[in-house]
């Protein structure tokens, strides 16, 4: 891989940022933002107006359009966009080209910390270094980079993957160990209720599969950014939420299917707190992981997956073990 296109993809975005982007305040109206842009007009070229308060953080965007189209004395705080998509300060060049790629705005601000805007970049960033590379085949090399993460695109032999990913999968071999051992501890409740073990595998797939549906919509999000303990929690709470109501859609259909096959109302109720507990569980975790990981600097691609497949299914026998003790054991 040419050294100068990993320079190039490994620079700083605040590099290449603009400074002198078209702002708007929170507070104004659709004709005082006009008659302030006119006032003293941006130099480059406007794609969308960002809306900032008073310390300057990002409130929102408008895009010309809108503003050119709404009435006079509509508030910017009612036509502008209120989600919007910025690249943090930490961001590099491949990271902005990823926005571009995977989000097709034309331009994406860049924040820092205390999500106040530090400038904006466009879609000139990536054209123009499309535009200097000499040589087709280089040309090639940035695109095949901008598709993948940067840390994959380094590994040089299949040695260099096997270093970098099978440390992680012993989480995968420690939690195997880990829950035979629980299911050692548990014993009496097996051969109490011979049923619970049919159900194992069930329980376990449900966990996992959200598990991993959470992982990847977390690193999905991820894209460059290095998340805050706020944010952490922002997702973490609506995952959960989201996990919540899949555990109870999955535990009904398990439980009443036991229940009509088995008739044993106290296996169904485990079954039902088993998986609903269970996938609550395995969602938070699979979306946190990937955060916490990012926000230490680690990378998640690699390793989030097999942490979070092994937490999951510990976690979910714990509940269902649990639980089994409560009511069938006794």
């Amino acid at each position: 891989m040419p050294t100068a296109i990993q320079e190039t993809l490994e620079d700083p975005v605040t590099r290449h940022m603009r400074t002198d982007f078209a702002q708007l305040r929170v507070g104004q109206t659709a004709d005082e933002a006009l008659a302030a842009v006119r006032a003293a007009p941006p130099s480059g070229r406007v794609i969308y107006f960002y809306v900032v308060d008073d310390e300057g953080r990002l409130q929102g965007v408008v895009p010309t359009r809108r503003l050119l189209l709404s009435p006079p004395d509509a508030p910017i705080a009612q036509i502008m966009v209120k989600e919007v998509i910025a690249l943090p300060q930490q961001a590099t060049v491949m990271d902005a080209c990823e926005f571009f790629t995977l989000h097709r705005l034309l331009a994406f601000p860049v924040v820092d910390n205390g999500r106040r805007m530090l400038g904006t970049v466009d879609i000139e960033l990536y054209t123009s270094e499309l535009a200097d590379l000499d040589s087709s085949k280089r040309a090639d090399d940035l695109f095949q980079l901008v598709g993948m993460h940067l840390a994959t695109a380094r590994q040089a032999s299949a040695a260099t993957a096997f270093r970098n990913r099978f440390p992680w999968l012993l989480a995968n071999v420690g939690g195997g160990i880990l829950a035979a051992l629980l299911a050692g501890i548990f014993q009496g409740q097996l051969e109490k209720a011979v049923t619970l073990a049919l159900f194992i595998p069930v329980v376990l797939a449900l966990s996992e599969s959200v598990s991993i549906q959470s992982v990847s919509l977390a690193i999905q999000l991820l894209h460059g950014q290095r998340p805050t303990v706020r944010t952490i929690f922002a997702k973490v709470r609506a995952e959960t939420l989201t996990g919540l109501f899949l555990g109870a859609a999955s535990a009904l259909l398990v439980a009443l299917a036991a229940l009509l096959w088995l008739r044993q109302v106290r296996l169904a109720l485990v079954l039902f707190g088993g998986i609903l507990g269970g996938v609550t569980c395995a969602a938070a975790i699979g979306m946190a992981l990937p955060n916490v990981l990012r926000r230490f600097q680690c990378e998640p691609h690699v390793a989030a997956g097999p942490l979070v497949l092994a937490l999951a299914d510990i976690t979910t026998l714990l509940i269902y073990f649990g639980l089994a003790c409560w009511l069938i054991g006794r």
